[in-house]
């Protein structure tokens, strides 16, 4: 962390997403609205959210929620809901729209072995920054703190919930919005000129 900078434990807490601002996309014709909006956007915040595996061996399922996060709204795409989704393809597969993410290798593998989605021009933001500081790695949590000077509060009792289950919480929404968007806002701050766009 930059000198000076406060602890994270010590930081203001990060505004997220407003549920007011989350669409939760359910339908065909939901995602072909959605798919407009994004389409029109150059950069995207991505992530996708996965039921956990809690047993040796066990291989997951997922994903189960697929995340793409404008700078104003995100759109949530539960898989389960709709066996084939050829909007959100359309979106990853684009080689125009840069979708920008923290820790996506194992996003990626299984879109490609569930979903067979290959995404495309996908800037994995916690590469991506580990020049910039110098560190080996840099997680969306460090990120705010380093850029915002912010505390991005992450409940592992959240992190581990059902991605799966058909209904989703309140809390599962904004923690799913907020993976998505912070990774938007992150790249803003760190790449103003866009210069890896």
């Amino acid at each position: 962390m930059t000198p000076g900078i406060a602890p994270e434990a010590e930081l203001p807490p990060y505004d997220g997403v407003a549920m007011a601002d989350v669409v939760l996309v359910t339908s065909p014709e939901a995602a072909a609205a959605a798919r407009q909006v994004l389409q029109a956007e150059e950069v995207l915040g991505f992530d996708t959210e996965s039921k956990p595996t809690f047993s040796k061996g066990e291989i997951s399922t997922g994903p189960h929620l697929i995340q793409l996060a404008t700078a104003t709204r995100v759109y949530l795409f539960p898989v389960g809901r709709q066996p084939e989704l050829p909007d959100v393809k359309a979106i990853l597969e684009s080689p125009r729209i840069l979708k920008v993410g923290f820790g996506l290798d194992s996003d990626l593998a299984q879109l490609r072995a569930r979903l067979q989605i290959e995404a495309r021009n996908i800037l994995d933001l916690s590469r991506a920054l580990r020049s910039e500081t110098g560190k080996q790695s840099l997680g969306a949590k460090t990120a705010v703190a380093q850029y915002f000077g912010r505390r991005l509060q992450k409940s592992k009792r959240t992190t581990t919930s059902n991605w799966a289950n058909p209904r989703l919480t309140e809390r599962q929404i904004l923690y799913a919005a907020n993976d998505a968007q912070v990774a938007l806002r992150v790249y803003r701050a760190a790449f103003p000129s866009g210069a890896l766009s």
